[in-house]
């Protein structure tokens, strides 16, 4: 009898480990996908949640010039994120040792930036921030307007070099247009894939949840046929052109405004690991549609920019975002724009 219970105690002990194993195997398996599903989902408010650093509005915007042509770099916010979760796994520790030479950890400041373009009667502007999408740290970019003298409504033109919600969730408010007087300009190959069902079936990571916020930020503008596309390098206003610039997003576009001798190139998001990408080109980041094209088209553009020594503007980099390259021995060595306060005028 008492070798009966002792058979039956074992028994029942082994069963217990092995639920208790399974039951640590099924935690471990439910914190894997939730880790793989917050790395691969596109930014959430959640993820800039950490109490704000400012309890007042920055200035948010920067009065510069091209040539004779009038600009301002506008602010949407900035707010800090996890970069190095959205970084391969390969480059991860690369990322990281770069990012300490600037004293620099995780979670970085991610700035939103636009830009002001004001050429011959127009008011264009270079992508149009967050909106609603990513929380009240962020869609900041009409108050920088406003506050820099323009308004929503005085905006003609939309130059859009891609469609990620941090670059045209603010086209729309609750599903109507903000800049109701705007023309869209984005390349066709951007606009084809976004709006593509057959594209949104095949996608996945993050790329596969941005189709769904297309309808509510661009889809005023293509139903009441503001959308005016282009294919390739093309002139789009005398001095303003677009670069292809496929990679991180099928129609990613660069726009270079040429004037009096100077110029400057508008990158979208050719950076987003601001502190290591300039050393390491070739790091991606998930965003990334086509990870190799994407670093292939960083690597020329960076190419390009330090052999002419124009000015580049970057959605991504620390406010306002504008600086020029200068190649070093390993990467490429960022100079930021000189900040210039000089008007007699008050």
């Amino acid at each position: 009898m008492a070798s009966r219970r002792v058979r039956s105690f074992s028994v029942t002990a082994r069963a217990m480990r092995s639920r208790a194993r399974n039951t640590e195997m099924t935690k471990t398996l439910l914190a894997g996908v939730f880790l793989l599903v917050s790395v691969m989902a596109a930014p959430t408010t959640a993820q800039f949640s950490e109490p704000p650093l400012m309890d007042k509005l920055q200035a948010g915007y920067y009065r510069l010039k091209i040539g004779k042509v009038d600009m301002i770099a506008v602010s949407d916010g900035a707010a800090a994120f996890d970069i190095l979760s959205i970084v391969p796994n390969e480059k991860k520790e690369a990322a990281a040792r770069i990012m300490a030479k600037s004293l620099v950890k995780t979670p970085v400041f991610t700035s939103v930036n636009a830009y002001i373009i004001l050429l011959d009667g127009h008011t264009i502007m270079v992508d149009a921030g967050t909106g609603e999408v990513f929380g009240v740290k962020l869609g900041k970019l009409p108050d920088s307007l406003r506050a820099a003298g323009i308004t929503p409504e005085s905006i003609t033109d939309i130059l859009v070099t891609h469609i990620h919600p941090d670059h045209t969730g603010g086209l729309a408010v609750g599903g109507k247009k903000l800049y109701p007087n705007a023309k869209i300009h984005v390349n066709k190959k951007e606009i084809d894939f976004w709006t593509d069902k057959s594209a949104e079936a095949k996608a996945d990571g993050p790329t596969k949840g941005f189709f769904g916020q297309v309808a509510a930020t661009v889809g005023p503008y293509i139903s009441s046929g503001s959308v005016q596309t282009f294919e390739g390098e093309a002139q789009i206003f005398p001095g303003i052109r677009s670069i292809p610039a496929y990679g991180h997003t099928p129609g990613h576009t660069f726009y270079m405004l040429e004037d009096d001798g100077q110029k400057i190139a508008f990158m979208g998001d050719t950076i987003h690991v601001t502190d290591a990408q300039f050393e390491d080109p070739s790091i991606t980041v998930a965003f990334d549609v086509d990870q190799k094209q994407a670093a292939a088209t960083r690597v020329k553009a960076f190419a390009d920019a330090a052999q002419h020594e124009y000015y580049i503007a970057l959605d991504h980099m620390y406010f306002p975002g504008i600086g020029r390259l200068r190649k070093v021995n390993v990467g490429y060595r960022w100079l930021p724009a000189p900040y210039i306060n000089d008007s007699a005028k008050r």
